[in-house]
């Protein structure tokens, strides 16, 4: 993995996104607004989770490269106060999610 694994990010389930953004275009909000996750995750825990939800178990290898940011959240406060809307669901939820999917898509694919 490029750099040390320890930026951090939040990442949003697509179905909460959707719904975030349906609301966001219900309303009378005429101001820009932030979509997304408070839940921060760094990318060596992102990589162990997801390893997690496929049952493996793996040694990350941190190497040099692009590291980008060091940390990117967002903050709902003003979404909240506005339209009061949040996303519910965590993120290992919505990981599970798009891993079964992905998982099915390729089942499909080698019938």
């Amino acid at each position: 993995m490029w750099g040390p694994g320890i930026q951090t990010r939040s990442f949003l389930y697509i179905n909460e996104c959707i719904e975030g953004i349906h609301r966001i275009m219900d309303s009378d909000c005429n101001f820009p607004l932030n979509l997304g996750s408070e839940q921060m995750i760094s990318i060596n825990d992102l990589t162990l989770l997801i390893a997690k939800i496929d049952g493996k178990e793996i040694i990350i290898n941190n190497i040099s490269g692009p590291l980008g940011v060091m940390g990117r959240n967002s903050h709902n406060k003003l979404i909240k106060e506005t339209i009061g809307w949040a996303p519910e669901e965590n993120l290992e939820f919505g990981l599970i999610q798009t891993y079964n999917w992905i998982r099915q898509q390729i089942m499909k694919n080698e019938e």
